[in-house]
């Protein structure tokens, strides 16, 4: 693998300090860099936790950006402002760990019959056969969703998923992220077969004809073709990934014999 290496001068840190930037040139991982950070005495480190117990209270690396090598304010006034929101809300109580869909828990608003148990042998229970077993469900819950985006660790947002041609989706203000939303949460919450609305009506008037079990979109089918096509994906991006890992693994290795090559010299 092919790599270009700068290094330059911290001024964030002590006098002496080194900035390296590794440039994958080639490879599947071509365009990607690594940095890290030479002391004067020529130890290196790998990430900013290391950097931290290395320097200790000798310099204060709160806003210290690792990828850049500057010290940025803002970053730890926004680290302040979500440590302090996190302590509002455990405050408040315990974090809330519910995985549940955004979508209203609204009480029945039809009457429901009353059952009164005492230890009386005489007592029965009534029961409304015509009592319905299935709550309210909110439509059109989807549109929450609009506006989130996925994000890593280094705050960049993650780039969404193609949808076939066959998925259309419907409804208001319906687009394609919403609707990709709808699907993963169905399949996510229903072990039923996911078919779109079958029915006509509900293009027309969604309001009334919705299937509230089917995510928002018009009926499709999923043909042989579209599943042997799929497989071809999945074993190509299974490949894809064994080829990065064996690259990025043989360039480590590769690394870890200069540098020792280097301390022999």
């Amino acid at each position: 693998m092919i790599m270009e290496r700068k290094r330059t001068d911290c001024p964030a840190l002590p006098p002496g300090w080194k900035k390296e930037e590794v440039i994958r040139k080639s490879g599947l991982s071509a365009g990607k860099s690594d940095v890290y950070y030479y002391s004067p005495t020529g130890k290196k480190f790998r990430s900013k936790p290391q950097l931290s117990r290395y320097l200790g209270n000798s310099v204060d690396l709160g806003c210290f950006d690792f990828r850049t090598g500057k010290m940025m304010p803002g970053k730890m006034q926004k680290n302040k402002h979500r440590l302090r929101s996190d302590q509002l809300s455990l405050s408040k109580g315990k974090p809330d760990l519910n995985t549940a869909l955004p979508i209203r828990q609204t009480a029945s608003i039809f009457k429901q019959p009353v059952t009164k148990v005492v230890n009386h042998p005489n007592n029965k229970v009534k029961t409304d056969p015509q009592r319905a077993t299935e709550q309210p469900r909110q439509l059109f819950w989807e549109r929450r969703l609009k506006g989130l985006r996925s994000s890593d660790v280094s705050e960049e947002v993650l780039r969404t998923m193609d949808l076939p041609r066959g998925l259309q989706s419907m409804g208001p203000d319906s687009t394609d992220e919403t609707l990709l939303s709808a699907i993963a949460s169905a399949l996510h919450m229903s072990s039923a077969p996911i078919t779109g609305q079958t029915s006509s009506a509900a293009e027309k008037n969604p309001s009334i004809w919705l299937n509230t079990s089917q995510p928002l979109c018009k009926a499709f089918t999923v043909t042989d073709d579209d599943i042997r096509e799929q497989e071809l994906k999945v074993h190509q991006a299974r490949r894809s990934l064994e080829d990065a890992l064996m690259a990025d693994s043989l360039a480590r290795a590769s690394e870890s014999t200069r540098e020792m090559e280097g301390r022999a010299a």
